[in-house]
């Protein structure tokens, strides 16, 4: 199974996202398109969604390029530094985990989950 990336492209959705993640939780991946630590990082993502067991997370994606103003929104409304590649876990409207470029693991996000 690919893994079941949602677009993230417009500010107004990190408002939804944080309800959502009151009842299920939400993975944002930020990519750069143009960088090949990020398309390696995705790559690992899409490769290890299947065995991760995480078909409960909902996978929002967010091209950094074409929407930076929305990745310095999720740094100050979850209180992360920008980085990219990088995969954050928000559970009960809070980042409950972070990790950038190669330090990116689907099983370090398992063993976040409350």
């Amino acid at each position: 199974m690919s893994t079941p990336w949602q677009p993230l492209t417009q500010a107004e959705q990190l408002t939804d996202i944080v309800q959502e993640s009151h009842e299920q939780p939400i993975l944002i991946f930020k990519h750069s398109t143009t960088c090949s630590i990020s398309a390696a990082a995705k790559s690992k993502l899409e490769r290890q969604w299947s065995e991760a067991n995480l078909a409960d997370v909902k996978i929002y994606y967010l091209d950094l390029l074409r929407f930076r103003p929305i990745s310095a929104e999720i740094a100050d409304k979850f209180g992360v530094q920008h980085q990219s590649p990088q995969l954050l876990l928000i559970q009960n409207g809070e980042c409950r985990y972070d990790a950038s470029h190669m330090g990116i693991r689907l099983s370090d996000v398992k063993g976040a989950l409350v």
